[in-house]
């Protein structure tokens, strides 16, 4: 077992809160607790990151059956966002219009998918389809070809959906193009042709221009692998549906804003336009009534 301390403000409540959407996550609301899917080497091993502090006050118990190494708590502490001072960016935004909202979830983190190779997975299979769905369909696709742990799922490694055929993904209720995207991706990984672990030693600009020229990956799934997978702080999905409902419903429109609006009314949120779009989508997801302090 492992404590960790952090420094507040930092929302545990309001992490599983928005990890429970995804029905793949192991979570115990009144327990605070998720089960975390890691590597440490080759081997699996889950590690179950309890909170045990307040909003202010935070702190972590971490626990498994497998032993771990610092570099796993690496890897939480990266997860989790524990080494990023979220004070100087609530600052930031008690100034702007999205004030109220930051007030209101205050202390919520941007927190990482637990794989950068998982993120870009969730991120293709994601596009073009409604989020229940869609996680309905990542959660097919992690069933059919992961494996599970201490009642834990991990996605199937890329080696391993690189022997796939397409039709084993369209199988799942997926077009023969994501199919497509899927299995060819995941070859160029396995193949070594695309180095995914390497893109967090390169800037947006340069991981933006390498990924858009593999077929299937675009703009939208680029700039959720850069939020979601690299945890990077300043990017604003434009296109992304959410984003404009919750400008909309802020601003108190009759349709959603325009492109020039949305770039207009950003300017001032840089340079955590990361944390405008978490707390943007925060603001229009289900919430619940009473959260444990």
């Amino acid at each position: 077992m492992l404590n960790i301390n952090i420094e507040g403000p930092y929302q545990f409540d309001r992490v599983l809160q928005r990890l429970s959407i995804d029905p793949l996550m192991v979570i115990d609301q009144a327990e605070r607790s998720v089960k975390v899917p890691l590597y440490k080497g080759d081997t699996p091993i889950v590690i179950k990151v309890k909170a045990t502090g307040t909003t202010d006050r935070p702190s972590f118990e971490l626990t498994s059956s497998s032993t771990f190494t610092n570099e796993e708590v690496d890897k939480l502490r990266a997860i989790f966002q524990w080494d990023k001072s979220l004070k100087p960016i609530g600052d930031h935004f008690s100034s702007t219009v999205l004030a109220d909202i930051f007030e209101e979830h205050k202390g919520t983190p941007l927190v990482l998918d637990f794989d950068l190779y998982h993120c870009l997975m969730k991120c293709i299979i994601h596009q073009q389809v409604n989020m229940k769905f869609a996680h309905t369909l990542t959660k097919r696709f992690v069933h059919s070809f992961g494996f599970e742990v201490e009642g834990v799922w991990f996605y199937p490694r890329p080696e391993d959906v690189a022997k796939l055929d397409y039709e084993d993904i369209t199988a799942l209720k997926m077009s023969r193009r994501k199919a497509e995207y899927i299995i060819d991706t995941s070859r160029l990984i396995a193949d070594g042709e695309l180095p995914l672990y390497d893109l967090h030693n390169k800037s947006d600009e340069e991981i933006l221009k390498e990924l858009i020229k593999i077929r299937g990956i675009g703009p939208w799934t680029v700039q959720n692998l850069l939020l979601f997978g690299l945890g990077r702080p300043n990017l604003f999905p434009i296109a992304d549906i959410g984003i404009q409902n919750a400008l909309k419903k802020l601003k108190g429109l009759d349709q959603k804003p325009t492109t020039l609006q949305m770039q207009e009314w950003s300017k001032e949120w840089e340079p955590y336009l990361s944390y405008a779009s978490l707390y943007l989508w925060r603001s229009i997801e289900p919430q619940v009534e009473e959260l444990v302090k």
